[in-house]
């Protein structure tokens, strides 16, 4: 059974990991973090998943979507109705299906998405944003994880999951597509100035190139919306790049 509600666990030490275990320490909880093959600092680390279990009453997810079944499935066997479980992947339908998979009824779960990284987060960038995604098999997680994300000073945004999924696709799937685009073409790149208009795609090139490269795929694979998505934004382009080859370009509208 656990006992510590003031210990944040979080599965998964990478470079989001260790950065919210140093945000969760800012606010006053104990980090306890447990990694296969990532080294955690000896205060955070967890000695085994039932250590990580034990100590803590609220267990985080920071390994990469595609890793998360295989998390739950050596994690379940630890877990109480006490527990309570979080994912933070980009993308929610996917980690959903796996912890209703794993955890069903028996053991608390939530899908949330913080809208902020390693990179954001050692910026200072404010406010915090989280989306949590509420669950009808267990109503109550909705409002604990409004808590801790909360009391870490993140703004919280309860939305669908497919809601959650169909607006990353029109949003972080696009930009993410435009800017991997830009740096494989090298637009801009070594220049020694830039014109206005193409500074916030430069700020775009390089928040692809600061993240590691599994989110990429995660955010393009993974989100069943980003197909269609990428699919209206190339033919958008093609419309855009015949008619700039015709006798009458087609204008930009007014905002």
């Amino acid at each position: 059974m656990p006992h510590d509600a003031n210990t944040l666990a979080i599965l998964g030490y990478g470079r989001f990991g260790a950065a919210l275990a140093d945000l969760a320490e800012s606010a006053g909880l104990r980090p306890l973090a447990l990694d296969t093959t990532t080294p955690i600092p000896a205060a955070r680390r967890a000695d085994s998943l039932a250590d990580l279990a034990q100590r803590a009453e609220t267990i985080l997810l920071a390994v990469p979507v595609p890793a998360i079944p295989a998390a739950l499935h050596a994690l379940a066997p630890h877990l109480t109705p006490a527990h309570l479980i979080l994912d933070a992947g980009s993308v929610k339908l996917a980690p959903i299906a796996a912890m209703r998979a794993s955890l069903g009824a028996r053991i608390p779960w939530i899908g949330t998405h913080p809208l902020f990284g390693p990179v954001s987060l050692a910026r200072n960038e404010r406010p915090l944003r989280v989306v949590v995604c509420p669950n009808e098999q267990h109503p109550a997680a909705c409002a604990r994880a409004r808590a801790l994300y909360e009391r870490l000073g993140c703004e919280v945004i309860e939305q669908d999951a497919d809601a959650h999924d169909r607006l990353m696709a029109e949003t972080h799937v696009l930009a993410f597509f435009i800017a991997k685009g830009l740096i494989d073409t090298r637009a801009g790149e070594n220049a020694a100035f830039v014109p206005p208009s193409f500074h916030a795609m430069r700020a775009a090139v390089d928040a692809v190139r600061a993240d590691a490269g599994h989110l990429f795929s995660v955010i393009q694979r993974d989100n069943p919306h980003a197909h269609a998505a990428r699919r209206a934004l190339l033919d958008a382009l093609e419309r855009i790049h015949r008619s700039l080859e015709g006798p009458t370009p087609l204008d930009i509208p007014p905002p």
